[in-house]
C-alpha cells in the first residue's frame, strides 16, 4: 500500500494539472448535463404512468 507522502504527490500532481473549464465548456456541460437529467426523469416518469394506469385499469395489487 502506498504511502502518505505518495498519495498527497499523486493529488497534488493532479490538481496542477485541472484547470477550470472556460465559459463555453462550462455552458456546454452544464447543457449536455440538463438534457441527460430531463431524458432520465421523463422516463421514470412515463415508468410511473404505466405502473399506475396499468394497475387501477387492471386492477391489481402493484
Amino acid at each position: 500500500m502506498p504511502d502518505i507522502k505518495t498519495k498527497l504527490r499523486e493529488y497534488r500532481r493532479i490538481l496542477q494539472i485541472a484547470r477550470k473549464p472556460g465559459k463555453d465548456e462550462f455552458v456546454t456541460s452544464a447543457k449536455v448535463t440538463s438534457i441527460g437529467l430531463l431524458v432520465i426523469g421523463i422516463i421514470g416518469f412515463v415508468i410511473f404512468l404505466i405502473f399506475v394506469l396499468g394497475c387501477s385499469t387492471l386492477g391489481i395489487l402493484c
